[in-house]
């Protein structure tokens, strides 16, 4: 049984049903509480000393004193950074400047770092109201960076559905089989829609077409905060068209036809063939491994009837599969 992560604060009901067991018999054995691994995690219980076997509750007046002493000490060391932040700008303010600068009206942000980059993301979220536009090409839901993405987005997005609020999101064709994909969507209530293509752009995301942030580096780790219409105006206009070509997948999953014996994807790696990359390079458009993709190309080779990596290409075009929309 999975068991989520979370805070103290929002101790899960199995936990606070074996903590109040605890308390009440004085200790209880690990086994009763395996289903609840975040008593231990978060310290509300721990091994006995005379028997490792069983374990021990920390009395709730003392853990609530030691989590109170935490909070304060946080408090208070905010209010002095407000007091800093305060005395460094408050004479500053005072500075009359003849010019208004460009961050008047920040319709361009760099944003730097994952937590600096969610918090953007989640600030806008939360005033949503109307849709949120994605594109997720090689989602990486594998990882762990990943995996916790994914349970704050969850959180994210099931607000937004929760007031009204629509979201579409489109995938490369690789991942309509991955298990955590389907997942997402067997958990989320209200109108959430996906579709695939084959290749996508990089990532994108869309809130109330006022607001969008496009990755700004390779690793992540940079994005771009867009508020600037005229830019938001292009990147919803290009997604309605990327939708509109790509394959739906939920609510309804729609099976891609083949085309004389062609399947969708080896007439993609086939267009990709044609234009002379490499099976690496089409493994990476495609958002496949190389040895799949040279599955699909030993495959496509086969049906086309070819003898050789040149003559192939020279069949694709006489084909006609590339002529065509399946």
């Amino acid at each position: 049984m999975n068991h989520r992560e979370h805070g103290i604060e929002d101790l899960c009901a199995t936990g606070a049903e074996r903590y109040e067991q605890a308390l009440r018999e004085g200790r209880i054995s690990a086994a009763d509480a395996a289903d609840a691994p975040c008593l231990t995690d978060l310290g509300l219980l721990h091994p006995a000393v005379d028997d490792l076997g069983r374990l021990e509750p920390v009395a709730p007046a003392a853990l609530l004193s030691h989590l109170l002493r935490g909070s304060r000490a946080r408090i208070a060391e905010e209010r002095r950074r407000e007091d800093r932040l305060v005395e460094l700008f408050e004479p500053l303010m005072r500075v009359e400047t003849g010019h208004r600068t460009h961050t008047d009206t920040p319709t361009l942000r760099v944003l730097s770092g994952t937590e600096r980059i969610n918090g953007a993301i989640g600030d806008a979220m939360g005033q949503a109201a109307r849709e949120l536009l994605c594109i997720q090409p090689n989602v990486q839901y594998g990882t762990e960076r990943g995996r916790k993405a994914q349970v704050v987005a969850m959180d994210r997005d099931q607000a937004l559905l929760d007031r009204g609020g629509r979201i579409r999101t489109l995938y490369q064709h690789t991942q309509r089989h991955l298990p955590l994909v389907h997942a997402r969507y067997e958990e989320l209530r209200g109108e959430a829609q996906a579709r695939t293509l084959d290749e996508l752009p990089g990532r994108l995301i869309v809130i109330d077409h006022t607001v969008a942030f496009i990755p700004a580096d390779e690793d992540g780790r940079l994005a771009l905060e867009v508020r600037h219409p005229a830019l938001l105006r292009f990147f919803v206009t290009a997604f309605d068209r990327l939708w509109r070509l790509a394959t739906p997948m939920y609510p309804e999953a729609v099976q891609r036809p083949s085309l004389h014996g062609i399947t969708p994807r080896q007439r993609a790696i086939a267009a990709l063939l044609v234009e002379g990359h490499t099976d690496t390079a089409v493994a990476d458009r495609l958002g496949m491994n190389v040895r799949t993709a040279r599955v699909h190309i030993a495959r496509l080779t086969a049906t086309l009837g070819s003898e050789s990596r040149a003559q192939l290409g020279y069949l694709i075009a006489r084909s006609g599969i590339l002529d065509q929309e399946p």
